[in-house]
């Protein structure tokens, strides 16, 4: 029988449907099993190369404490995030900021708690970094395509690549050190060949930075390692054979490889379960009304993300428009949604949500934001 780590996603399992119907909804289940799992898979597929956990993703101080043990780094965006790390046992060393624009207190806090890596884009954030972290290790940002990914991260952050060597130059000159480069193909991506691209972009600052007299050591891959919803998506290990072969090609041997994945840690690892509180016809179109919604656990959905949604139901399929509780129209999840007929106090299940469902979430018209539950013991 497969179990679930196996499976590497967590199912509607009985121990599941166990623990879940003792508890109030909105809820987000975790099999911390899972987050293991993946964890160890990403470290086989892209070794050797140090893993990050961009905390961003779900901030769950259980699925913290788990990496930790695991021995995942941590990469944070704020001070907040930070201190999340630290509590769960993370060391400041082995805790970065690849947010290439930082609040000036974050990068002061981060500094006197013994963080030294951040990431820089933008002369600013190079003379903010030198000012309130003095000597620390930089590594640029630069901007590559996103077209393959369902969450496209290029427009806000990002160096143009011909920009890196200035960058990287005005930060040595201020006292930092440059120690490499970084980038984001978005988050979901959806292709292989888009790390690629990105690696050609970095190798071509590497041999600049040499002639130069700039030595780089880092190469960080950044996240959009996907988890699967309607459609298949790439395997870690066929994302690690092309980073792989292209580090081997490219970089020198002696190269620090570094990734930051969120999603493809815990978005397997988390089922949603929300209930029923409503049900309309409008015109032909069947409205399904659920206690969680866009604003309190499912914003993604706004950028596409389309969820896989099961009931304990065994009723033939008819297609649904799901929406959450507030009273706004933009929080309608999704439409065309395959479900069989259901009741006010049914339970919905919205497969791998174990990403960004909590940090998204907020309390708008007063509705909760989905606690967590663990699975595993």
């Amino acid at each position: 029988m497969q179990t679930i780590t196996d499976a590497l996603e967590l199912r509607l399992t009985e121990e599941l449907l166990g623990r879940s119907r003792l508890l109030p909804t909105p809820h987000l289940m975790v099999d911390r099993r899972i987050v293991r799992a993946n964890y160890r898979r990403l470290l086989g597929a892209l070794a050797p190369c140090t893993v990050s956990y961009a905390v961003k993703a779900n901030p769950d101080p259980g699925i913290l404490a788990t990496l930790a043990v695991e021995g995942c780094d941590f990469e944070v965006a704020s001070e907040a995030e930070m201190r999340l790390a630290l509590d769960a046992g993370a060391a400041p060393g082995r805790i970065t900021s690849s947010n290439p624009v930082k609040p000036p207190s974050f990068v002061a806090a981060a500094r006197a708690v013994g963080v030294r890596a951040f990431a820089i884009d933008s002369p600013a954030e190079v003379e903010k970094i030198a000012h309130h972290a003095p000597g620390s290790d930089v590594y640029v940002r630069i901007a590559v395509d996103n077209s393959e990914s369902a969450w496209p991260l290029s427009r806000k952050h990002g160096a143009d690549p011909n920009e890196a060597i200035a960058l990287l130059g005005g930060a040595a000159r201020q006292g930092l050190h440059p120690i490499g480069v970084t980038f984001h193909v978005g988050s979901q991506c959806l292709s292989p060949h888009a790390w690629r691209g990105a690696l050609l972009h970095c190798a071509r600052i590497w041999d600049e930075a040499e002639r130069h007299g700039i030595a780089l050591s880092l190469l960080n891959i950044g996240g959009g390692f996907p988890v699967r919803h309607l459609t298949q998506v790439p395997e870690a290990e066929e994302i690690g054979q092309v980073v792989r072969h292209h580090i081997r090609e490219l970089f020198p041997a002696d190269i620090r490889v570094a990734a930051e994945p969120g999603r493809g840690l815990v978005g397997s690892a988390g089922v949603l379960v929300a209930e029923v509180i409503g049900l309309a016809d409008r015109g032909d179109e069947r409205w399904a009304f659920l206690d969680a919604g866009v604003f309190n656990g499912l914003m993604e959905t706004i950028g596409g993300i389309r969820y896989e949604f099961l009931t304990e139901r065994t009723a033939e399929s008819r297609i649904v428009t799901l929406a959450g509780p507030s009273c706004d129209s933009v929080d309608t999840i999704q439409t065309g949604v395959p479900m069989p007929e259901v009741e006010i106090g049914d339970r919905v299940y919205v497969m791998a949500t174990g990403a960004y469902t909590l940090s998204y979430a907020s309390e708008f018209n007063g509705f909760a934001r989905p606690t967590v539950a663990y699975v595993d013991p």
